[in-house]
């Protein structure tokens, strides 16, 4: 085997390596700018709150309320129970 062709092979790597480095910085700096932000944001919302008087906001979202599903029902007898499709 040659060696050139080895060479060639390895160099023609380098450029998606380097594209493939370079989007992993740039994406890992927009993530954490981001995720500094809400931080940031979220400390002073709290400080504003406080000054003001009002209650202080909760970590986590209240729960749903979870809602009963109806009873189901058969058919009374002698109905026909059809099945349409829009188109």
């Amino acid at each position: 085997m040659d060696l050139q062709i080895l060479w060639d092979a390895l160099l023609a790597l380098v450029p998606p390596v380097l594209v493939g480095g370079l989007f992993y910085v740039i994406m890992r700096g927009i993530l954490r700018a981001d995720s500094t932000e809400r931080k940031v944001y979220a400390q002073m919302e709290a400080e504003m709150r406080e000054a003001q008087g009002l209650e202080a906001k909760s970590e986590k979202p209240a729960k749903a309320q979870t809602v009963k599903k109806a009873p189901k029902t058969t058919p009374i007898s002698g109905q026909k129970v059809t099945k349409t499709t829009k188109k």
